[in-house]
Formats: structure tokens, C-alpha cells, sequence
């Protein structure tokens, strides 16, 4: 809900992003990354990338 709430500006949806990337597990993180990717890919595809391209070893992202 915050990530939609400050979706209007680039920096701020990547610090709550960052912030709400460590308070959760792996799975969870899955579930995230994939409706971030359907809510934002298409303004935000590198900041996604930047957040969540540090999880790829650990859970085999794509």
C-alpha cells in the first residue's frame, strides 16, 4: 500500500522499497518482486532491478 502511495516519485518508492524488502522472507520477497514488476515495471523496471537483483542467487530470479 505505501509502495502506491509514493509511486510518484522515483526516490522515495525506492527507499520504501528498500525498506520493506528487509523485513521479509524469501517467499515473500517472491511475492513482491512479482507484483511490484506488474504494478511498476513499466516506470520503475531499474529500480526493481537495483532492488532486487541482490535476492537472484538466493531464490533463482530471473
Amino acid at each position: 500500500m505505501i509502495l502506491s502511495k509514493v509511486s510518484f516519485d522515483a526516490k522515495l518508492f525506492e527507499k520504501e522499497l528498500k525498506k520493506a524488502v528487509k523485513s521479509l522472507v524469501i517467499e515473500e520477497i517472491k511475492q513482491l518482486r512479482d507484483w511490484c514488476y506488474e504494478q511498476f515495471g513499466m516506470i520503475y523496471r531499474q529500480i526493481l532491478h537495483r532492488c532486487f537483483n541482490r535476492f537472484r542467487a538466493k531464490i533463482g530470479f530471473s
